[in-house]
């Protein structure tokens, strides 16, 4: 049956039954599709392709680091094309199944130097200074479905839904679309061995939010990137865009954020607010260098979002308080009352690099640079 929603896409139009006999298919003993993922020139795409290993790697150590042409990824010159890809870390692949892998690679140049997009190399080093804090993060990403017209999915063509109110966290089917990718996207993400804690419909018709985490260090980038391949790889299947666009309709509607959360092992403790206090003061003195590291273009993204509204905060001020979605910087009420928890950062905009996201937060709250 013909979807009219979708009717320019091609992706929509095939009959994924048919895909179901060949990957039905056994594949010989001892090989294994590993597919090698990576984050292109924009810092926001991301690009992958597949190789036959020939064992059943185990940690991303053992895995060839390879190559690709980096002047079509906005990488490299066509005259000296060559980027290396070196494996950092394997999930299990949801869409193949069996020993097939997604490998998550860092992009490093032909004189072996990271490329500028590669914002994990020194987010490794902030978070190795910083282990003995134990800082954990978790992410709420949100994003918005698209249509092939890049409309947002099941919003009418000539005009636009009813006003927010009833579309958070809301159930039926003039309040949610495509409920099928979410419930995928979160399914998947679990047999890939991604901290998915949870999911919800966002404020916005067409607009959806997972969270990845709790997860310590360097594995929140890791994983937050992966659950974004992830997640375009299955609404690909049902033809659908996703966009990670900070404010995909201008006009009466709220934004898209990563916003979060953050704390370290004396904030979890006893009397852990004390430290989620002078987090919080840290954080306001160095506001612009967040606003800077919070999106991929500098904060030129965010200012479109940050505007004071729609549950945000002004770009421009930097504010915290308990239970606040308006302010810069939130302390949930329960950790409020228990004394101890965690902080919430609501300035990440939903495209950011959560490598430098989480870099800045422990360069500012831990090592005090």
């Amino acid at each position: 049956m013909p979807n009219l929603t979708l009717e320019h896409s091609p992706n929509a139009a095939l009959n994924k039954e048919v895909l179901q006999r060949y990957l039905s298919l056994p594949i010989p003993d001892g090989k294994v599709q590993a597919t090698y993922i990576w984050i292109d020139g924009s810092g926001e795409q991301l690009r992958g392709k597949t190789r036959t290993l020939e064992f059943v790697p185990s940690k991303p150590e053992e895995l060839p680091i390879w190559n690709y042409d980096g002047s079509s990824t906005y990488q490299a010159e066509g005259s000296n094309s060559d980027t290396y890809l070196y494996p950092v870390a394997i999930y299990a692949d949801p869409f193949t199944r069996g020993n097939n892998k997604l490998v998550l690679c860092d992009t490093y140049k032909y004189n072996k130097k990271p490329t500028e997009t590669n914002k994990r190399h020194t987010c490794v080093q902030a978070m190795e200074a910083a282990k003995s804090s134990y800082p954990w993060f978790g992410i709420e990403q949100e994003y918005t479905l698209l249509d092939m017209d890049l409309r947002p999915l099941g919003w009418p063509k000539n005009g636009f839904p009813g006003p927010q109110g009833p579309y958070y966290c809301g159930v039926g089917a003039n309040k949610v679309y495509a409920r099928d990718i979410v419930e995928a996207h979160y399914r998947a993400c679990l047999y890939a061995g991604i901290n998915v804690s949870g999911t919800n419909a966002e404020v916005m018709p067409a607009q959806w939010e997972y969270q990845v985490g709790p997860c310590e260090g360097i594995s929140i980038g890791d994983q937050l990137w992966m659950s974004r391949y992830v997640l375009h790889r299955v609404a690909e299947d049902f033809g659908v865009i996703v966009t990670f666009d900070p404010k995909p309709m201008e006009g009466d509607w709220n934004g898209a954020g990563a916003h979060t959360n953050f704390s370290t092992k004396a904030m979890r403790e006893d009397g852990g607010i004390l430290e989620i206090e002078k987090a919080i003061d840290k954080l306001s003195r160095n506001h612009l260098r967040h606003i800077q590291a919070y999106d991929p273009h500098g904060g030129k993204d965010n200012e479109r979002r940050l505007t004071g509204r729609h549950e945000t905060s002004s770009i421009h001020d930097f504010s915290a308080g308990v239970a606040n979605r308006g302010a810069s910087i939130r302390i949930p009420r329960g950790c409020a009352e228990d004394k101890k928890g965690y902080l919430e950062d609501r300035r990440p905009s939903s495209n950011c690099d959560p490598y430098s996201v989480t870099e800045a937060i422990v360069r500012t709250c831990i090592l005090d640079e």
